[in-house]
Order: structure tokens, then sequence, then C-alpha cells
């Protein structure tokens, strides 16, 4: 399976890396394909809403920064996670302005199958980015959502954290 995973946080060695870095370990060592992109390390601008992807453009974006590196891979993936600290109750900025500009494709052309990891400093504040995942994300696609994982900094790079989605990775079928 190609799996995509969208981490949108800038800090190298936080809890959202460290999520990301034990649920590749596992999908890789079960045999996946792991394409793990740090959105908010590219030059990623947000969507301009001026249609010209769903007029002129045949599906593609008149931006041309960073995002077309994502989108081939985007499209190639059976599976999407999106990782992300929640800022203000939400995703990062980086990461919404991602999401945001594949409103020039639509829908991914595989992806089939869904997860959401979260990291934040403290509980309760992961519903509205859930509800976002959810309905704009995993309901639009008509993918399996696989889980939501959440946890505070400490909690994301805990072993028991990483062994959890070690496992998750190894798992996947």
């Amino acid at each position: 399976m190609n799996i995509l995973v969208l981490n949108g946080s800038f800090r190298e060695n936080g809890g959202t890396a460290a999520m990301v870095e034990a649920f590749c370990s596992g999908a890789r060592e079960a045999g996946h394909a792991v394409s793990a992109v740090n959105v908010a390390r590219l030059d990623i601008h947000g969507c301009r809403g001026c249609e010209y992807c769903h007029e002129a453009g045949g599906g593609t974006c008149v931006q041309r920064d960073d995002m077309d590196r994502v989108y081939p891979l985007w499209d190639a993936a059976d599976m999407i996670v999106i990782a992300s600290p929640v800022y203000y109750g939400s995703f990062s900025g980086q990461m919404h302005s991602a999401i945001n500009r594949t409103y020039a494709g639509l829908k991914p052309k595989r992806c089939r199958k869904m997860a959401l990891f979260l990291c934040s400093g403290a509980h309760g504040v992961y519903e509205q980015a859930e509800g976002v995942y959810r309905t704009y994300l995993v309901d639009w696609f008509g993918a399996e959502d696989c889980g939501v994982f959440e946890a505070t900094t400490s909690e994301a790079k805990s072993p028991e954290m990483a062994q959890r989605l070690h496992a998750f990775g190894a798992g996947l079928r």
C-alpha cells in the first residue's frame, strides 16, 4: 500500500514528529511504501479561491509552489495520514494551507483509508480538528477512518505511544 503522511509541525523533535516516526517505522516494516512530507517546512501558499483549477486549469492549481511536490503523492496514496499539532483547536496553519490546496483536484484518486494524529499541550482541544478530518476528509473522500490518535507532547513522545503507533502501522492491510 502507498501511504502518504502529511506532517504539519515545524518541530523536528516534537510530539507530532515522534508520532509520525513511530507509525512510519511500523508501516515500512510491514512492507508499505511510505512518503512522509513535512508540509510545515515547505513553501505552500493558501488557496486563493480563484477557481482557475475548476475552470481553465482542468484540476490544476494556478499557483506554482511546493504543493507541486505533494500533488503526485496525494493522488498515488492508498492511505493518507494527517499529523498535526493542535493550534487554537485545529490543525496548524501550514496543514490547513496544504489541505485547502487539494481543492484543485478535489478528491485524491486512490485514497481508501485515512488516519489522524494530533498532538497538543493539553487534553480536550481536539474536537474541531477531528470534525474537519471526519467531515471534510474521510466522509468527502469516502475513505475508511482507520483511527484518531491524540496525545499531549509528553504522551506523544512516550514509549507507549511509540509502541501503539508502530503496531498500528505494522498492522495495516
